[in-house]
């Protein structure tokens, strides 16, 4: 079978492990902060603060942020629940703005239309590793004196110009579940400039305290541990490389598949450089499969594939109760979209093996 997504850890990781084993001290301390230090220095931001995942970044981020009942966050209905859940987790309401077809990332064209007197912030995602449109989206908040936090938690490494996602507006936010292009097993950092907003989610993950048992406000237990920043530590050290895979694969890939009728490959704008979290096509007419279909024809011939995602958030259950509005252009991809195997992993009889299966596909 070849995988879809692929988590690499090798002797390094398990060499870090062990030397935290060894030392006894497994909660948050040492290795957190020279995790902190290292990842700040890499996106080139002055601070960057670890928790419990990506999506306790997010969440601690907003509140800090002031986000409270009575504000609304613009972002995108094509994402991960977990960038409109940390929305409500902190008493505010999330507000879609419809995508662009081609990057998949919100259409700044959309997000002006939809600000209102609640509106606090803009939360727009890098999703499949791709930043947004970050210029036009920082041009619209600052018109409007809005907030922008970047859910950059699928965005290692990618960069617009020579500015790496997670560096943009008040904040980013990232994740490194196994799946990420770097892990930590379960894992998330807040990357920003602003040293008050720094301070403050710093006190949110660790109940509320700088001082032992000397609670300023009402905080979380949303600590990284020791071993997961041990980890980390290692996995950055080889973040660029293993990205560098992703993006020759990714040019096989899309050398192979974008003359095919049907098979539109992804777009990457001029000056961006996209992480490849994920290789996300659109299966459409005249291709002689359905995006379903060949989603099945590829498991018969064990290529792993995936829909990320296949319910817009619009439409999610647990949102059953809001009233969101129409959006066109993620309904229609959501019904097309399909991840196919990009990972570092991959040797070129992998690449040749998908290439040739979805050319010869009836």
């Amino acid at each position: 079978m070849i995988p879809l997504v692929k988590p690499f850890v090798g002797p390094k990781e398990y060499k870090a492990v062990a030397r935290v084993l060894e030392s006894g001290m497994l909660a948050q301390d040492k290795e957190v902060k020279a995790f902190e230090e290292a990842f700040a220095d890499y996106i080139g931001v002055k601070h960057a603060v670890a928790t419990s995942s990506g999506s306790t970044a997010l969440h601690l981020t907003l509140l800090a942020a002031g986000i409270n009942p009575g504000s609304s966050v613009i972002t995108s209905p094509l994402s991960f629940i977990a960038s409109s859940n940390a929305i409500l987790f902190a008493g505010g309401k999330p507000v879609f703005a419809d995508i662009d077809e081609r990057t998949y990332t919100i259409d700044p064209k959309r997000i002006e239309q939809v600000i209102t007197k609640h509106t606090r912030a803009i939360l727009p995602v890098d999703i499949y590793g791709l930043p947004a449109n970050m210029d036009e989206i920082l041009r619209i908040a600052k018109k409007h004196n809005l907030l922008v936090i970047e859910d950059a938690c699928q965005a290692h490494g990618a960069k617009i110009g020579k500015k790496k996602a997670g560096s943009f507006g008040l904040a980013g936010c990232f994740s490194f579940y196994p799946t990420k292009n770097m892990t930590t097993g379960e894992g998330g950092i807040i990357t920003t400039n602003d040293t008050s907003l720094a301070r403050k989610v710093r006190l949110l993950r660790n109940q509320g305290a700088e001082i032992k048992y000397h609670h300023k406000i009402v905080g979380y237990n949303f600590r990284m541990t020791e071993i997961a920043a041990a980890i980390g530590r290692e996995q950055l050290k080889k973040l660029e490389a293993r990205n560098r895979k992703r993006q020759q694969n990714a040019a096989f890939l899309t050398k192979h598949l974008a003359n095919i009728p049907g098979i539109i490959t992804p777009l990457v704008p001029e000056y961006y450089t996209h992480a490849l979290h994920q290789y996300t096509i659109l299966v459409t007419n005249p291709y002689p499969l359905t995006r379903d279909e060949l989603m099945n024809y590829l498991a018969r011939r064990r290529i792993g594939s995936g829909i990320y995602y296949p319910v817009p958030l619009h439409r999610q259950e647990a949102y059953k109760t809001f009233r969101f509005g129409s959006f066109p252009v993620t309904e229609k991809v959501t019904k097309e979209i399909l991840s196919i195997p990009v990972h570092p992993g991959l040797s070129q009889k992998d690449l040749n093996y998908i290439v040739e299966t979805i050319q010869t596909a009836k």
